[in-house]
């Protein structure tokens, strides 16, 4: 029979567990363990004479205190260390959740992302946060976001629905980035049901001129069930990997896919999609089991 001292123990033991986990989350795994998550392939199309360390930053969710300007700048510092040939930005620079202690401003996100420097240079896409937060572009159901204006008055290129060719080592490829999947909100007042999606998977896919491989950035990974073998590889983010995940498995996942497409690298037919854990929150400032994580990855 479990005595009253053997029982107080018993509840204070559990209750300072539980708050040394929730200390763990919160503040210890979210802000303090961020680390780089590598992966080497060779994905298919890809030429062998051409090797490309790329590095990608998603889901940064500028705010205070998670998320600081100071912090986005040390995260630059990290990211350049890596001397990577391309930078590329995967969406949701915008905050995710109500529990901040103050809005960090684009301009003031963007000047900490303009310091990323690589040789073939830094290109982006958007997040649904970053179309979700901007009254204005919800209300006319269309860009440009203000998001778009900051990143591109740093000198970082948006695509929505656009490409780019690149070369390195005399092997051209292509950076195409799709519209947000999620862009549109939907609205009583504005007479919307469901979210509106603004990609155009195939429309962007056709300004790609000649058979050299292509990179395919999409915010969501939602959409890689549809995307041809053409493409060499897809770059995602959006999930966080679910912000808590335990043997491999997220509880909750903002995708219709479930764990399918939660997180890191997945091979189906042939084709390839990294979906990256992310750097900052969505709804609840909690990280378990999914570190905050700059990507790099090697091709060749």
């Amino acid at each position: 029979m479990i005595t009253r001292r053997g029982f107080l123990r018993l509840i204070g033991g559990s209750v300072l567990s539980m708050v040394s986990l929730s200390a763990y989350a919160v503040g210890i795994e979210p802000m303090l363990l961020t680390h780089v998550k590598r992966y080497a392939l060779t994905p298919p199309h890809w030429p062998s004479g051409l090797t490309l360390r790329v590095v990608a930053l998603a889901d940064i969710h500028a705010c205070r205190p998670w998320m600081t300007p100071e912090r986005i700048a040390s995260l630059v510092e990290q990211t350049n260390a890596l001397q990577p040939d391309l930078i590329l930005l995967l969406g949701d620079y915008v905050a995710g959740m109500r529990l901040v202690t103050a809005d960090v401003s684009a301009p003031d996100w963007a000047s900490a992302l303009s310091g990323l420097k690589a040789p073939l240079g830094v290109l982006s896409i958007l997040g649904n946060h970053d179309w979700w937060h901007d009254y204005a572009a919800q209300v006319a159901g269309a860009g440009p976001t203000v998001a778009r204006r900051a990143l591109e008055s740093v000198g970082i290129p948006v695509l929505e629905n656009d490409v780019v060719r690149l070369e390195k080592s005399g092997h051209g490829f292509w950076i195409a980035g799709l519209a947000d999947q999620l862009a549109i909100r939907p609205s009583k007042a504005l007479g919307r049901h469901g979210f509106k999606g603004l990609d155009d998977l195939n429309g962007t896919l056709a300004k790609v001129r000649d058979s050299d491989p292509i990179v395919l950035l999409a915010h969501e990974p939602d959409i890689f069930p549809k995307v041809p073998r053409r493409v060499s590889l897809t770059l995602s983010g959006h999930t966080h990997g679910g912000q808590v995940r335990l043997f491999g498995y997220s509880p909750v996942v903002p995708s219709d896919f479930g764990n399918r497409y939660a997180y890191g690298h997945v091979v189906e037919n042939d084709r390839n999609l990294i979906v990256s854990g992310g750097l900052g929150f969505s709804i609840m400032p909690v990280r378990f089991g999914v570190r905050p994580e700059i990507l790099q990855i090697d091709l060749g």
